[in-house]
This record gives structure tokens, C-alpha cells and sequence, in this order.
């Protein structure tokens, strides 16, 4: 059986691999023939120290990771592994372009152990420049490129990135989900970190820097588009949440139709939230106080019922809506799954359908 398996999975990918000068990579770039995702940079941030390092290596010969990249039906190659090194060898020479087609400021080198002379070196734009020598040694510099090709099974490139950029980086879960976004459909992508930044949802949603920093805000935004849109029997077939949440995000974001049907009842159950609660939205609420910190599980519960129930929800006043909420602090389906120690799916399905029910 698990030679039927390995047979079976490995058939479905289709690939080669090719050893490409930088000369040759920065051609394709140039050509609009590779996408490298400019809108990871909000993701994979270098030092200007770690890009002169990548410079340095490729200047002393020293190897450097391969690239990976998926080929799409027109031939273009979608970056999946190596964003950061392409993006810097790019803006070394002076060819990366950012999310809105602008030429970024050149990289300015700085002094390395080895490479003491890098201090203010740039490629062809300041007072210390590489001569004509050094570019072709450089343009002709070698990179292993791996190429998934079209041909495989349309989930390799996700399944791909997710693998190689989860081991040993320091990735959020949401980063890596926010990859696998903009690499579905960039206008999906903008509309959740839109939603994310709504001002009335950030009234009322009280995170840690930490959290902030690892972009929970934009994980909220799809946990209740993912409650809303996707039917429980699907949800049931999960038995981890983070898998739950990649692989619906990705069904969701090859649809823009589905947040747009989501994005103005999102918006405006937040104003109303803001209005009535503010920042006691999704706090726990005890001795005639609401107190604590923020809570996912009022946050799962709250939003899935009203945005299920949207109509009656914004028809409520804000005082019966605060009156409300204080009361579900006391229903005994909530208080269970407050409980720590519940498993992530059954009670994600279960404060689903408690805020369906209890908001209706």
C-alpha cells in the first residue's frame, strides 16, 4: 500500500532541473517572464547586511540554496522558494521593481570580514561601482533552479512552499497563509489586509505587539469568512486547524467573488461592534465587567452569528446588543468550549454554529 501511495503522489510531479547564470535570470526577470511576489517583502525582510552577505557568496563562489519555481500554463515562472535572494540580487543591480511596478533604490553594499572593499559598493550608480570585470564574473555566477512544471498537479507549488518555508524559518503560520495568498490572487490578498486594517475592526480587536507582528489580525479576517463560507461537513474533514486554514484560504482566495460578498457585512458588523463595545467586544465578561484579555473563542462565536445572522444583527440596538453579549458568558455550550484543553476543530465547528444559533 505505501508503494501504492508514493507511486501514486510522486506521478503528479513533474519536474526539472537547470543550472542558470544570473545574467540569465536577470534576462527572464527583466522580460516579465518570473514573478517574484515584490508584496513578500512585508514577509521576507533582509538586513542590508544578509543581502551584501547573498552578494559576497556569489562573488567568492561560494554555493547558495537552489530556486524553485512553478511554470504556469503561459510559461511564466512563479517564484516558490528563493524570493529573498532573487529580489536582492535584483535590486543589487538595479531591476527589482516593488508591488506598484517602481524601480526600487539600488542595494548599497556594506564591508564584510572577507570583503572589507564592499563599504558603499554598488553596482553602476554610486562613486565606488563594480567594474566591467567584476559584473560579468557576476552575471555569470551559476544558480541550480528547480522547475515544477505545468504539468503537475495545480497544489504542488502551495504544498511546496509551505514545506520549504516553514523548516527552520521563523514564519508565522498567517505569513506563510498571506504567501500563499498573494501567490492565488494578489487582489484577495489586498482585500483581507484591507479588512485587517478596517479602523472599527481594530477598535475592537486588541491584540499583543507579538500577535500584531505575526499578522493574527489578517488570521481573524479569514477565520470568519472561512465559518461563514465553507460548509461544516468540509470543516469536519480536518484534523488540524492550521491545514484547515490554508488549504479553505486557498479555496477562498480563487474566488474574489466570495469576499466581496463578505467584505461589506464584515465592515459594517465592526462598526456596530466598535459602537456598542469598542475594545470589550471579545472580552470576557464576570462580575458585571468585562475584563481580560482579547478571547478567539468570543471572537469565533460572535462574528460567525453575525455575520450568519446579518440582518438581525445590525437591527439590534447597541444596548441590546451589549446586553447580549454579556449574557453568552453564561451559556453553558460557550463556558465548555472556553475550557482549556478543547480540540481545535470540533470547537471552531461548535462556536460556529452556537453564534448561528444564539444570534438568530
Amino acid at each position: 500500500m505505501l508503494e501504492d501511495e508514493i507511486k501514486e503522489k510522486s506521478s503528479k510531479i513533474f519536474r526539472d532541473a537547470y543550472q542558470m547564470s544570473i545574467g540569465e535570470l536577470m534576462n527572464i526577470y527583466r522580460d516579465g517572464e518570473m514573478d517574484i511576489h515584490p508584496e513578500f517583502q512585508r514577509v521576507f525582510r533582509w538586513t542590508s547586511y544578509q543581502k551584501t552577505k547573498l552578494i559576497e557568496s556569489i562573488m567568492l563562489n561560494i554555493p547558495i540554496p537552489s530556486i524553485f519555481v512553478s511554470q504556469n500554463e503561459e510559461g511564466i515562472w512563479d517564484v516558490i522558494d528563493g524570493v529573498q535572494r532573487l529580489s536582492t540580487i535584483f535590486q543589487f543591480t538595479g531591476l527589482f521593481k516593488d508591488d506598484e511596478e517602481n524601480i526600487t533604490d539600488p542595494l548599497i553594499l556594506e564591508k564584510t570580514d572577507y570583503l572589507p572593499s564592499f563599504e558603499n559598493m554598488t553596482w553602476e550608480t554610486g562613486k565606488k561601482q563594480f567594474t566591467r570585470e567584476q559584473k560579468i564574473g557576476f552575471k555569470r555566477a551559476r544558480i541550480d533552479v528547480i522547475i515544477v512544471k505545468k504539468e503537475s498537479d495545480p497544489n504542488t507549488k502551495y504544498e511546496l512552499f509551505q514545506r520549504l518555508n516553514t523548516g527552520g524559518t521563523q514564519l508565522s503560520d498567517q505569513e506563510v497563509r498571506n504567501c500563499l495568498m498573494i501567490m492565488t490572487d494578489r487582489d484577495f490578498y489586498k482585500k483581507v489586509l484591507e479588512l485587517s486594517d478596517y479602523h472599527y475592526f481594530n477598535n475592537c480587536v486588541p491584540i499583543t505587539d507579538r500577535k500584531e507582528d505575526e499578522q493574527f489580525k489578517m488570521e481573524l479576517v479569514l477565520r470568519a469568512q472561512i465559518a461563514c463560507q465553507t460548509e461544516i461537513e468540509i470543516l469536519r474533514t480536518y484534523t488540524d486547524l492550521s491545514e484547515l486554514l490554508d488549504k479553505e484560504t486557498i479555496k477562498l482566495a480563487s474566488s474574489i467573488d466570495k469576499i466581496n460578498e463578505f467584505s461589506p457585512k464584515f465592515e459594517q458588523i465592526f462598526g456596530k461592534l466598535s459602537s456598542a463595545l469598542g475594545e470589550n467586544s471579545f472580552k470576557r465578561y464576570e462580575d458585571n465587567k468585562f475584563k481580560g484579555a482579547f478571547l478567539v473563542s468570543a471572537y469565533q462565536c460572535i462574528v460567525s452569528g453575525a455575520i450568519l445572522n446579518f440582518e438581525s444583527f445590525i437591527g439590534l440596538s447597541d444596548d441590546d446588543l451589549k446586553v447580549k453579549i454579556q449574557k453568552l458568558y453564561q451559556h453553558s455550550e460557550f463556558i465548555e468550549n472556553m475550557k482549556p484543553g478543547a480540540r481545535a476543530i470540533p470547537r471552531f465547528i461548535s462556536l460556529t454554529n452556537l453564534g448561528k444559533d444564539y444570534f438568530e
